[in-house]
C-alpha cells in the first residue's frame, strides 16, 4: 500500500493514528522529497517507533528496495542488558541460517566498544523451541 503528501496530511498529526499506522507495518519507504517533509507532516511519532522510513531514489528499484528492507536486521541498544534479535525464518535452509547467525553475531560484536569482552553469552532459540548456548 502507498500514501502520497496528501494522505499523510490527513493523518494530521493525531498521534494515535500514527501510532496504529506505525504498528500496522514493518518498515516504510519514501521518495527524498517526500522524506523531508514527514517530520513537518506527521511529527516524530514514526522515528519514536523506530520506523522511519528509508529513502528510495528514481533510479531505484522498488522490488529490490523492499527485499533489501526486509532482510535487514536492526539492533536497538537501550539501557537494557539483553538483546534479541530475529536471525532466520522457517523457509531458509541450516546454510543460509548459519551464515546469517555468524553474520549477525560478528557485526553485533564488533559494534560493542570491548568486542567480545562485553559478550557474557549467547543463546540461539527458535519460536517454540528451547534456547541453546552458542558462546
Amino acid at each position: 500500500p502507498s500514501m502520497d503528501a496528501e494522505a499523510l496530511k490527513k493523518l494530521n498529526k493525531n498521534k494515535k493514528l500514527i501510532k496504529k499506522l506505525a504498528r500496522k507495518y514493518d518498515a516504510f519507504l519514501a521518495s527524498e522529497s517526500l522524506i523531508k517533509q514527514i517530520p513537518r507532516i506527521l511529527g516524530p511519532g514514526l522515528n519514536k517507533a523506530g520506523k522511519f522510513p528509508a529513502a528510495i531514489q528514481q533510479s531505484d528499484d522498488i522490488n529490490a528496495k523492499i527485499t533489501e528492507t526486509r532482510s535487514t536486521v536492526k539492533f536497538q541498544l537501550k539501557k537494557v542488558l539483553c538483546l534479541a534479535v530475529a536471525v532466520g525464518n522457517v523457509e531458509m535452509t541450516e546454510d543460509q541460517l548459519v551464515q546469517n547467525i555468524v553474520l549477525t553475531v560478528n557485526f553485533l560484536v564488533s559494534l560493542l566498544k570491548k568486542n567480545w569482552q562485553n559478550v557474557r553469552s549467547l543463546y540461539i532459540k527458535s519460536t517454540m523451541g528451547k534456547p541453546f548456548r552458542i558462546y
